[in-house]
């Protein structure tokens, strides 16, 4: 490992039950928001929360249910987390957010979105998007994303003013004007949802289907288009329920770095403007080879959090365990490291620089990255709670002012 990182866990102690940090994005303003989510325990919500640089704390900002109208003691599925669905805008500092369901009702243990399509006490009321103004600290404006359902994930079009959307559970593509707060629905793309929306250079939008399948859609064509590729797989499955979990663009915005989800996770380089359809490169899978007969947890094998530093790295968290680890406790106690990898674009070399710890339990299970305006990286965190984010506080030749740009405009 490489002493020169120095890592550090903030936990989500206002937040005793929270149990995920599904979404960690870089601000408008170059400062970090992460979502204490809570979806394991009934009448709960998700807080929007942000790294202060100035005083190394955190800073609990908003509560997504109160905010909305929605609150958690309501009787219906909570607005428990945002899901990869924090997405920033230059234009005018707003930090967009769109919440996601699983939490069950206050008293209740467990909620079935399919199951309480009709309830009108129970059922989840819908995906909620807030404008939080990042200049004034307070949510400006709310609405209704998605009427009954989550948001698996978010992308904003910040010159056009539209957000892309995937719905949970029916996986249903959205668009979302801002100037009109006007959505189009343009029909269900399968079963399993994509992690990840992301952009090329010409603003055309990405994710995957079920199949494996790149699904392509241009704004000014309005129409959806399945790429003829696979997403490359492990040699034991299928494109079925190979879809994308993360994404960031190369420094030059040239290609796109992608991770796989859910079982043996892989790199993927994507080149979109190459031909008809784009070019996909294999880079092999990134964690552990293990003993394919014996069942694993999705839990365990795992990996995510992809980030460029200043350096030009590819940065992610990549999760190594015992051998023979056949399964992971309900608690996630299982013996499991999360692994900061350093990955050399151009000669493909990979670098074990550090590791992530939290004392009496695994720390493998990483969600999301993102670069600060210092240049520091940070890492949301999956696990038990209180989850929180880890600071990789890079070498001093790493870090300047304004460092956070240019902005991932995904979740």
């Amino acid at each position: 490992m490489n002493g020169l990182y120095e890592v550090r866990y903030y936990g989500f102690d206002k937040k005793p039950k929270s149990d995920s940090c599904w979404a960690l994005s870089t601000g408008p303003d170059g400062r970090i928001y992460a979502a204490a989510c809570t979806e394991l325990t009934g009448g709960e919500q998700v807080t929007v929360v942000r790294y202060d640089d100035v005083n190394d704390t955190l800073e609990y900002l908003v509560d997504a249910g109160d905010v909305v109208g929605d609150p958690p003691d309501s009787g219906r599925a909570t607005q428990c987390k945002i899901h990869y669905s924090f997405v920033p805008s230059l234009k005018d500092g707003i930090l967009y957010a769109a919440t996601h369901l699983s939490g069950p009702p206050i008293g209740e243990r467990f909620y079935s979105p399919w199951g309480s399509w009709y309830d009108t006490k129970r059922a989840f009321r819908g995906s909620a998007l807030l404008a939080y103004d990042t200049s004034k600290d307070k949510v400006v404006w709310t609405d209704t994303l998605i009427p009954k359902e989550g948001c698996r994930c978010l992308a904003l079009d910040d010159e056009r003013g539209v957000l892309y959307a995937l719905s949970y559970p029916r996986d249903h593509f959205i668009v979302y004007s801002l100037k009109t707060r006007q959505r189009r629905d343009l029909g269900r793309i399968g079963s399993v949802n994509s992690q990840c929306i992301f952009f090329d250079r010409r603003k055309r939008v990405f994710f995957s289907d079920d199949r494996g399948h790149l699904v392509r859609y241009d704004l000014k064509k309005g129409i959806l288009e399945t790429l003829p590729m696979v997403l490359p797989h492990a040699f034991y499955q299928t494109g079925w329920h190979s879809v994308l979990y993360d994404a960031v663009a190369s420094p030059d915005n040239s290609c796109i770095y992608i991770i796989t989800w859910i079982a043996n996770p892989r790199l993927i380089r994507f080149f979109p403007e190459e031909g008809n359809f784009g070019r996909i490169e294999d880079l092999g899978p990134l964690t552990q080879e293990r003993d394919t007969t014996v069942p694993i947890d999705t839990f365990l094998d795992h990996a995510g959090g992809l980030v460029f530093g200043l350096d030009q790295k590819l940065y992610c968290v990549v999760s190594r365990w015992k051998k023979n680890v056949a399964a992971v406790p309900s608690n996630h106690c299982a013996p499991a490291t999360g692994v900061v990898l350093r990955i050399d674009p151009n000669t493909l070399v990979k670098e074990e620089v550090t590791q992530l710890c939290r004392k009496g339990t695994s720390a493998q299970y990483v969600s999301r990255g993102a670069r600060d305006r210092r240049g520091n990286l940070f890492f949301g965190h999956v696990g038990i709670p209180p989850v929180g984010i880890f600071k990789l506080t890079m070498p001093s030749k790493n870090r300047k002012n304004q460092a956070h740009l240019p902005l991932r405009m995904w979740g």
